[in-house]
């Protein structure tokens, strides 16, 4: 079954951390995840999982909620399409798309609990 959000099957899973350095270096020896680049001024890594196109990211924050907080990240082939078209079931958003060019474009929503999901558009793929 087709979604009309025309996802990529790719899936980040999101995991605020407050020592990335430190988060890495447990993600890569305890669970034997291979990290894919560290951006420090953006506060963000990915590491692969062996799930093909399923990544965990960390983000650098100054706290993490008792018992976590992740945050579902999916991949899509459109981001605009994607956030006008959930846009129209009256799904809030936190701002504007946001693009770091030449890597990502992100769009960051809610669920009816005020959990926060992503959409990302890969900017990398051709």
């Amino acid at each position: 079954m087709a979604s009309p959000l025309k996802y990529d099957g790719g899936l980040t899973c999101s995991i605020g951390v407050t020592d990335i350095k430190k988060s890495i270096a447990w993600y890569q020896d305890v669970l034997g995840f291979q990290l894919l680049y560290h951006v420090e001024e953006m506060g963000w890594c990915e590491l692969a999982t062996e799930t093909p196109r399923v990544n965990v990211g960390l983000s650098q924050v100054e706290s993490v909620p008792k018992g976590g907080g992740s945050t579902l990240t999916f991949g899509v082939r459109d981001i605009e399409h994607a956030r006008k078209t959930v846009e129209a079931k009256k799904v809030k958003f936190d701002g504007p798309i946001r693009t770091y060019e030449g890597m990502v474009r992100l769009a960051t929503f809610f669920d009816p609990d005020g959990n926060s999901l992503m959409f990302f558009q890969d900017l990398q793929k051709k």
